[in-house]
């Protein structure tokens, strides 16, 4: 799960990034308004949290531009504005959330998974596909009714890849949802299909032409 912060508290920024990497979501940080803007031009995100106080704009616009650009990634509102009204306005335009600050880094979390559970059209915190089940909040994986151990960027992967079922991501999207900007080898991505082949069976994924994949359905 790729997050975008758009916060320009530096040292709140860290905390986020820190607390929610250890819950298993990858998390990307933009402090400006400009970098906001183009940041999900060309990138792939599950969720972004949005403060409002940017030193370049003011968030609420962004959030309103985004929404008439067509742009639909689920976006809460984590800002220490807390009047109602500004609440108000900002789901009318198009947040999906608003959390006022300060904030407990746990309920943030579960509101992320609450609402990318809405935009993937799930009523549980788990993601069933076939002899597949994949809990969002635990990141337990259960296949064929094992439990199955995967590093951090494995499941990242594995769930990025059960969100798609039915369409092929290429090698850049997938280092996108798994990596974000972080620093990627060359053969990353392989390597993390390679073994989620040998923990869950092979049939369960399924390589195209050596450049994209996708998830199938077995039972």
């Amino acid at each position: 799960m790729r997050i975008m912060l758009v916060e320009d508290n530096e040292l709140l920024a860290q905390g986020i990034c820190l607390s929610l990497g250890k819950l298993g979501m990858q998390v990307d940080h933009l402090n400006t308004y400009q970098q906001a803007l183009q940041g999900v031009k060309n990138e792939s995100f599950s969720a972004i949290v949005l403060d409002l106080g940017l030193p370049d704009g003011n968030g609420k616009e962004l959030l309103k531009t985004w929404r008439q650009q067509g742009v639909s990634i689920p976006t809460i509102v984590l800002t220490a504005n807390t009047n109602f009204d500004t609440k108000l306005e900002c789901l009318d335009i198009g947040a999906d959330d608003y959390l006022g600050k300060p904030f407990d880094v746990r309920e943030l979390a579960a509101r992320i998974r609450a609402i990318v559970r809405r935009q993937y059209g799930l009523d549980h915190n788990s993601l069933i596909i076939g002899a597949l089940s994949i809990g969002l909040d635990t990141r337990e994986v259960i296949f064929r009714e094992q439990n199955v151990v995967l590093s951090r960027r494995e499941f990242q992967l594995l769930l990025e890849l059960a969100q798609s079922a039915g369409r092929v991501l290429t090698r850049s999207q997938l280092e996108q949802l798994t990596y974000g900007w972080d620093e990627v080898g060359s053969n990353s991505i392989e390597v993390h299909i390679h073994h989620l082949r040998k923990k869950l069976a092979n049939e369960l994924i399924k390589t195209v032409r050596g450049i994209g994949y996708t998830l199938i359905e077995t039972n």
